[in-house]
């Protein structure tokens, strides 16, 4: 079942995609699509519904972010070996773990905004957890039980502000606009193995970003373990997973960063795509 939230921002109602690719209105079923919407209970209803019971979404409405009212949003640093060799940091023994801001996420195709004084500003295709069980203390064993669904995120960055200017990587990882969710959640059921999943990412027509889950250093049921033994774990809290090489820190000879008015075009197999315009923060 492929989950989503639609309309303008602040206002977006929750629908899911039929089998035709049509958007059906669930707001008449659910509130949105957050907190108890996403447990495991709540997603067993929604799956016995008739899609073609529900009201049809006529045009072309603004998708928004596919998880609303998110409490915590968690990265993981540093989980592919080889962008962390492309990067020239040693690769983790333990996860590393940062924040974004939820003021930082919006829809799948909104704007990007490069922020004020950016010289810097760079992408991340990521596959994204979304919790629907919460918990702590959870073993690796009953990870994925906690798990509601999967999303691709672009863990947009700024690497002088989170790499130069001192203190934690946040400052740089959660400026407005950097944390684009959707455009769907896909439930667990529809993922056979999140950990065999393609995953690209392309600026301008250009492919940077080219890899697969299956190279992840920490995988999904030892990340969701490892970060509940230091909180506790809600429905509709947003994980992302790390990203592949050819993030724009890395390439060689030179670094390649975003500027205003470039295009954004990622996915991952499975999950849906993204498409993002970069413009100046006002």
């Amino acid at each position: 079942m492929k989950l989503l939230r639609i309309g303008n921002k602040g206002q977006e109602r929750p629908a899911l995609l039929d089998n035709n690719g049509q958007l059906r209105d669930l707001s008449a079923v659910v509130t949105d699509i957050a907190g108890a919407t996403l447990s495991p209970q709540s997603i067993a209803r929604l799956q016995e519904i008739d899609p073609s019971t529900l009201p049809l979404v006529e045009g072309s409405p603004r998708i928004g972010a596919c998880v609303g009212q998110v409490g915590k949003f968690i990265c993981i640093g540093l989980n592919y070996a080889d962008h962390a060799a492309e990067t020239g940091a040693a690769i983790p023994a333990e996860p590393v773990v940062f924040s974004k801001w939820t003021s930082a996420i919006v829809g799948p195709d909104d704007d990007i905004e490069i922020p004020r004084n950016s010289r810097k500003t760079d992408w991340e295709v990521e596959l994204g957890v979304v919790i629907g069980k919460g918990g702590r203390y959870i073993s690796e064993s009953d990870a994925l039980e906690h798990v509601a669904g999967y999303c691709v995120i672009n863990d947009v960055s700024e690497r002088e502000f989170q790499l130069e200017l001192g203190g934690t990587w946040d400052k740089g990882k959660g400026c407005d606009t950097f944390g684009p969710l959707g455009p769907w959640l896909v439930t667990r059921d529809e993922i056979a193995d999140p950990h065999q999943l393609d995953l690209w990412l392309e600026v301008d027509g250009k492919r940077y970003q080219n890899g697969n889950t299956r190279t992840m250093i920490f995988q999904i049921p030892k990340i969701i373990s490892y970060l509940s033994q230091f909180m506790s774990l809600q429905p509709g809290d947003v994980i992302s997973t790390g990203t592949p090489p050819g993030v724009g820190l890395g390439i060689k000879p030179e670094p390649v960063y975003l500027r205003a008015g470039q295009q954004i075009r990622l996915g991952i197999a499975g999950l849906g795509e993204q498409n993002q315009r970069t413009v100046n923060a006002e």
